[in-house]
């Protein structure tokens, strides 16, 4: 059975882009692969945080992964700090790395443009992220599209290792799901919906309650032809919107463009909706079960346990080989 490695920031809001992008793909997987996921939260100190709110975070991305469907029997979740291995794996692979390539990174760019300081973690970020990935013999790796350079870095990292020192890591292949890799903002669809977005009407969140999401549905950006037709080149409001609608929905855009063939786009909106609430209501009922329980202490208990035994073996491959410590 191959390996599978994915990993979220616990940076507040779960978006529908984050769900359809990456959770749901998850669920999905855990019946065909060995699946490791981790909430990161190593990576979220690379932007300020206060501790309180990154500990609340941490908890309600965990109650999240098992809430829409994840399965602790099948995969392995657990929390990136727990596992020691990770921060070292990532030094090492920071000393691997060379700056000039870590600089060219696009989200890199994006994140220090205009700033007079960035934290050195932002620069060093995809090293780390390496790490993550290669602790785990990882075979893929599913990401959204914004993720696709790093993948390719981690995969130059990871060759540049085996060649200089020990050729002891699987090199991992990228997954990209071909629809709703990259769902988009409802008030700017040519943008990514992100839950940093200041307009709060650009993203539908995994707990937004059911007047919210009929209320951000009904606001969201179309066009005026009143045609529901997926086009992304001259109609990116209603493709977006058809995409949501195909994945949390269950038809095909075919099936939907007919379903609503003749009707308006209110008439659209308002069958989206419904498939929306249907989608998230249970999502958000076991989330709620599991938030404050011991239950969901003793998942990621078991998990740290499991991802510890088998980060700690590679380590141990990557300090040899590099000549760390005392041999063993």
């Amino acid at each position: 059975m191959k390996t599978i490695f994915s990993g979220i920031q616990p940076s507040g809001t779960i978006t529908l882009g984050n769900y359809i992008g990456a959770l749901k793909q998850f669920v999905e997987l855990q019946d065909e692969y060995n699946c490791y996921f981790c909430i990161v939260d190593e990576h979220a100190l690379t932007v300020a945080q206060d501790r309180l709110e990154l500990r609340k975070n941490i908890r309600s991305l965990a109650a999240l992964y098992i809430a829409v469907g994840i399965d602790p029997n099948k995969a392995t979740l657990f929390i990136q700090s727990e596992v020691p291995a990770h921060a070292q794996a990532g030094w090492m692979m920071q000393c691997v790395a060379y700056m000039g390539e870590l600089e060219r990174m696009t989200q890199f760019k994006d994140k220090s443009s205009g700033k007079e300081a960035v934290l050195a973690g932002l620069l060093t970020y995809p090293p780390l992220m390496a790490a993550d990935i290669l602790l785990y013999k990882t075979d893929l790796v599913p990401v959204g599209e914004d993720q696709k350079q790093h993948l390719e870095l981690t995969r130059d990292l990871a060759e540049r290792f085996n060649k200089k020192y020990n050729d002891i890591f699987i090199i991992p292949e990228v997954r990209i799901p071909t629809v709703g890799a990259r769902v988009m903002s409802l008030q700017e669809p040519t943008k990514k919906m992100s839950k940093s977005d200041p307009n709060k009407k650009a993203f539908i969140s995994l707990l937004d309650d059911p007047k919210t999401i009929e209320k951000k549905i009904k606001s969201a950006v179309t066009d005026s032809s009143g045609i529901i037709k997926y086009d992304k080149e001259n109609k990116p409001g209603i493709t977006n919107l058809l995409s949501i609608y195909s994945i949390l929905g269950g038809k095909s855009i075919a099936e939907i463009e007919a379903l609503y063939d003749g009707k308006g786009y209110g008439d659209f909106k308002a069958g989206l909706t419904e498939v929306v609430i249907n989608a998230l209501k249970p999502i958000q009922d076991r989330y709620h079960e599991l938030l404050d329980s011991t239950e969901l202490d003793e998942i990621l208990d078991k998990g740290a346990e499991k991802a510890n035994a088998e980060a700690n073996k590679m380590l141990k491959k990557m300090e040899n080989a590099m000549g760390l410590g005392r041999k063993r």
